[in-house]
């Protein structure tokens, strides 16, 4: 099987002619010659951002896009709507809550034939929460209490389209670093990364790169050699770790995924 291209993206992506993220989706899309499906099932309001999406993939020249209509459960079993993916060459996953997106079609009809679809080389983009529900795992939720803060991240299950990656989104802009230090913490095989807004990674054969205006973080726990986690008396977790690795990479820089290492700038020798 041959795998489509996922392109990450970290939220408040630029919806102009000029915006870098929204044009190499595009570029994907139209390079697998066929039509982009919008997926808002993540939004309260999927109708108001759908029409968005439609105006600017029209605008950049994609002269076929369809909203995928998936509001419920019933919706993701409904063979009809499974059918609608045929049509496409690439799904944009918008922004919302990611926990709607695992709890209406994770494990569905929908999910499987979307997985299968990806497999045999449909392109996969996803904002926001629709970068958090690529991994097998997603943080769900990261609270700190306004009186002692305390952190608590909370840990779901994502599409699983990458297995071993945490991936966390408005990275920089909403100060995220410690939730996802204390998520990769709990399990230090799995790699961390966040990406900060109008930011992506496009994630082809065990490597990406990256796009966009600003950064992505990779916080690698494997080599760790020591990770103690303790509970202060008001509850909160503290954390003494060594041995992290910490990679930020601007446009144009690749990662290998598999050797856990920075790769030089697209066109030059690594």
């Amino acid at each position: 099987m041959n795998c489509g291209e996922l392109l990450i993206i970290g939220g408040a992506e630029d919806k102009c002619l000029e915006g870098e993220v929204l044009n190499k989706f595009v570029e994907l899309a139209i390079r697998a010659k066929g039509g982009i499906g919008i997926l808002p099932t993540a939004s309260e309001i999927p109708e108001e951002v759908s029409k968005e999406y439609i105006r600017i993939f029209r605008d950049l020249g994609v002269s076929k896009v369809e909203v995928i209509k998936l509001n419920s459960r019933k919706d993701a079993e409904e063979q009809a709507i499974c059918e609608q993916l045929a049509s496409f060459s690439a799904i944009f996953i918008t922004g919302g809550n990611q926990s709607r997106l695992s709890e209406l079609i994770g494990q569905s009809k929908f999910h499987n034939t979307l997985s299968k679809a990806w497999h045999n080389g449909m392109v996969l983009a996803g904002t926001s929460a629709g970068a958090s529900i690529m991994g097998k795992q997603m943080i769900v939720a990261a609270d700190t209490m306004l009186n002692d803060d305390k952190l608590k991240v909370e840990i779901g299950k994502g599409f699983g389209f990458l297995d071993g990656l945490l991936i966390d989104q408005h990275f920089s802009q909403r100060g995220r670093f410690d939730r996802l230090l204390s998520a990769i913490a709990e399990n230090k095989e799995i790699i961390g990364i966040g990406i900060d807004e109008n930011t992506a990674i496009l994630v082809k054969d065990g490597q990406f790169e990256v796009f966009g205006q600003h950064q992505v973080l990779v916080l690698d726990g494997s080599k760790s050699d020591y990770i103690n986690i303790t509970s202060s008396e008001n509850g909160s977790e503290e954390l003494t770790l060594s041995g992290f690795q910490l990679h930020t990479l601007t446009r144009g820089y690749r990662f290998d995924l598999h050797t856990r290492k920075l790769l030089m700038k697209k066109g030059i020798q690594s």
